[in-house]
């Protein structure tokens, strides 16, 4: 597969007004990307996007607040990017919680919103819809790939996105889309999502926020920017359907997920 070139290429970016959204947002625009969208409920979204404007130029950045939970919403944000730029390549599903607490928004949140951020992404840029192909990147965590006590039911949701990404970066969808799916898999970052941890866990358990701040403590940290710049490495080297982790401020690098048939335990 040949390199993808993020130069001249338009973005939307969910949950991307702050923290490692954001960092995503900027990382692009510094390797020659013509255009982003940030899509978030963030209420300071118009001065990022002005901001970025005042940096990079006008019409660089366009702010669309929507709840990526909506259908509605999130599919308009699709259809003002590309009207506003003309076009759409990339998409980053960064949008995301740890939410036990309230695991019925985390799951729809999670797991619901990348769906449809993917099938969008097809939808608009796919070869089956008469587009020229491009990029999704799902971000899920470490936690995607392994197991922790403290939050279960977020590590479920982190999980579903590596197998959804997976599966949709097979040979069979890129035949038909041409769009390449990647994971990327961000442990500890310094992002309120991980730092205010501590008050999502599920409800019933008196010891499980405590027992989550210290699993998560014990992880190795980094900043949102080297996950950022591990972003830059999927999108433009990434094979279809690979899985990358980005921890403790170390370059990104490949998993390599066995085949379940050598799993059997002995």
């Amino acid at each position: 597969m040949a390199a993808f070139d993020i130069k001249g290429k338009i973005a939307l970016v969910t949950g991307g007004a702050n923290g490692i959204g954001l960092a995503y947002v900027n990382e692009l625009l510094k390797h020659g990307l013509k255009g982003i969208s940030i899509v978030d409920i963030s209420s300071h979204g118009d001065e990022v996007a002005a901001e970025i404007n005042k940096k990079h130029g006008d019409g660089t950045a366009i702010f669309i607040k929507a709840s990526v939970i909506s259908k509605q919403e999130l599919s308009d944000a699709f259809d003002k990017t590309v009207a506003h730029f003309k076009g759409l390549d990339i998409v980053i599903n960064n949008a995301g919680i740890m939410f036990d607490a309230d695991w019925e928004k985390q799951i729809a949140l999670n797991c619901n919103a990348v769906v449809e951020g993917s099938l969008l992404a097809i939808k608009h840029f796919g070869k089956n819809n008469g587009g020229k192909g491009g990029v999704v990147a799902n971000i899920a965590s470490i936690l995607g790939l392994q197991k922790l006590s403290g939050c279960p039911i977020y590590v479920g949701t982190k999980h579903f996105v590596v197998g959804l990404t997976r599966s949709l970066g097979s040979e069979f969808f890129w035949n038909e889309t041409g769009v390449k799916f990647v994971t990327m898999c961000p442990g500890v970052t310094d992002t309120p999502l991980i730092s205010e941890a501590g008050r999502f866990a599920l409800q019933g358990y008196p010891k499980l926020g405590e027992v989550l701040a210290n699993e998560l403590g014990a992880l190795p940290p980094q900043s949102p920017t080297n996950v950022a710049e591990g972003m830059i490495t999927l999108i433009t080297k990434g094979e279809n359907g690979s899985v990358w982790v980005s921890e403790g401020g170390q370059p990104v690098y490949e998993v390599a997920i066995p085949d379940r048939t050598t799993l059997r335990k002995q």
